[in-house]
């Protein structure tokens, strides 16, 4: 006897053996067989779905889930906001923090302000609370002085306005988020990203001095999932900066190790951890990402690398020697060289063909950078949201000779969220259409067709987290986690793709958040 019938429904699988189905069957958790593998057999529970189309559910593998959770919750300043709105955005959200207090605010993009703010006309406004309003790139902020007077010399700009390691010793500032109010972001997060008919990710990057939420994330997502609020699969990327030293025998393959405040029950097939996170550059929208030439437009130089290259090296290095997974942070193509040159080096010394080592972003790869990473077995995990919503920046700042390139292997979609649109399906539709919100072309010949983008968040995504057994397509003795929609994104016009209703998601067939 089935657990679960779904019937009566378009199922598309992406498993090239049985591309098509009408009807599958569930038992705990797992699809036992489609069509008429289960004829016949009886079930608990026989959903019909009148003809609506089944996909795998979609795996986001690139995501801040803390991070997206606590921004959907606190005040933010208005897409496209001006100087003015900005500040009276700020004194809005001082007035309901206690005096002394830290007014946290996402939204803030200085590319479309009318006139540039400072720190100090941040003081005007914050009423003595110390004011952090979060850059939409997620690699900047701008501070007022209360923040500035407690970081140290070396991270303090007197405009305000801090990027990347400047920006993570102001986080570190900020008073520690608890772990009930973490694992509640946590929770809101996933709920968004199950809504989309995602049911796997990947949060990239617990444990970093950076961009971390505090010393004790891993904690909090292992309450959420105890607690009920965690309604997908979860893998947890490990900054590379949460290692510590430690003492170990000659013959052992590392000299570093977590310290991440683990406890007993952790890593379940619910939630485990990845990949080591090891931040390259900086971002594009910051002027961070490290370019091998400067930015278009003058003054913004071309970008930084996190640490020297030696550094980087010897981190990307230690890490593959150790068996991790690496997944580099490398946005510029700068950065991208310092990747693959450590990872050859690090293939060099103990190979490990099936690694799966991945390069996140990759906003710009050179032409030439291509057949090394074919050759490495690299997979780029790119975020077509961010072209979507910000293309006509990267084009500015580029120019068109340097727009991103179509990778041509191992690509693998994600969001990033809340840096970009959470939506796979939007997603989706920008691949095939390559072009922005603005109406404006970006790299139309990167366009893929709708089932390669498909793919790469389903079986394409799965293979880059390990997933590939369990997930990633509707197959007899893999999960029963699935997306019911209320189209057929391989049927409908390309420009409603993005618009198809996400009709109910099911993971390891329940369907019950």
């Amino acid at each position: 006897m089935l657990c679960t019938r779904i019937t009566n429904a378009r199922i598309v699988t992406m498993d090239p053996a049985r591309p098509l189905a009408r009807e599958l069957g569930v038992w705990r958790g797992r699809v036992v067989g489609l069509d008429e593998d289960v004829a016949g057999l009886t079930a608990h529970r026989t959903v019909d779905l009148d003809g609506a189309a089944v996909l795998p559910g979609f795996i986001d593998s690139h995501v801040h889930l803390a991070w997206a959770g606590l921004k959907a919750s606190a005040p933010a300043v208005a897409p496209g906001a001006r100087a003015d709105d900005v500040l009276r955005a700020v004194a809005e959200a001082v007035t309901r923090v206690p005096a002394g207090g830290w007014a946290d605010l996402g939204g803030f993009d200085r590319r479309t302000l009318d006139r540039p703010l400072t720190a100090a006309d941040l003081d005007a406004v914050s009423d003595g609370r110390r004011v952090f309003l979060g850059d939409v790139s997620g690699h900047a902020c701008l501070v007022n002085s209360a923040v500035l007077e407690r970081l140290p010399a070396w991270a303090v700009h007197p405009g305000g306005f801090l990027v990347e390691e400047a920006m993570g010793a102001a986080l570190q500032s900020r008073p520690a988020h608890s772990l009930e109010e973490l694992a509640a972001a946590v929770g809101r997060a996933a709920r968004a990203c199950r809504a989309e008919g995602v049911t796997a990710c990947a949060e990239a990057g617990i444990g970093g001095q950076m961009f971390g939420r505090g010393p004790i994330e891993a904690a909090a997502y292992q309450l959420a999932h105890e607690s009920g609020r965690l309604p997908l699969r979860v893998q947890l990327m490990v900054s590379a900066d949460a290692l510590r030293p430690v003492g170990t025998a000659p013959e052992d393959t590392t000299s570093r190790a977590l310290s991440l405040g683990l406890r007993t029950g952790f890593g379940g097939g619910a939630l485990s951890l990845g990949a080591l996170k090891v931040w390259a550059d900086g971002g594009m929208m910051a002027r961070t990402a490290a370019l091998t030439s400067p930015y278009r437009g003058g003054g913004s130089g071309s970008g930084q690398l996190v640490g020297s290259p030696e550094a980087l090296e010897a981190t990307i290095v230690e890490g593959h020697l150790a068996g991790w997974q690496l997944a580099v942070h490398a946005i510029g193509d700068r950065a991208v060289d310092v990747a693959l040159d450590a990872l050859e080096k690090a293939q060099k010394l103990r190979p490990r063909p099936d690694a799966r080592h991945r390069v996140e972003h990759a906003g710009l790869v050179r032409p030439d950078q291509l057949p090394r990473m074919a050759a490495l077995g690299v997979t780029c995990v790119v975020q077509p949201g961010f072209l979507r919503h910000y293309g006509d920046d990267y084009a500015a700042v580029m120019g068109e000779e340097r727009e991103v390139l179509d990778h041509g292997v191992g690509l693998v979609a994600s969001s990033d969220r809340p840096v970009a649109d959470g939506s796979p399906l939007r997603a989706v539709q920008f691949m095939v259409e390559r072009t922005s919100l603005s109406g404006r072309p970006i790299g139309p010949d990167e366009a893929i067709t709708v089932e390669e983008a498909l793919r790469s968040y389903t079986t394409d995504a799965a293979r880059a987290c390990h997933w590939d057994s369990d997930a990633g397509s509707i197959s007899p003795g893999k999960r029963a986690d699935l997306v019911v929609l209320g189209d057929d994104p391989l049927r409908t016009e390309v420009s409603r793709i993005g618009d198809i209703e996400v009709v109910r998601t099911f993971l390891e067939g329940d369907d019950v958040l």
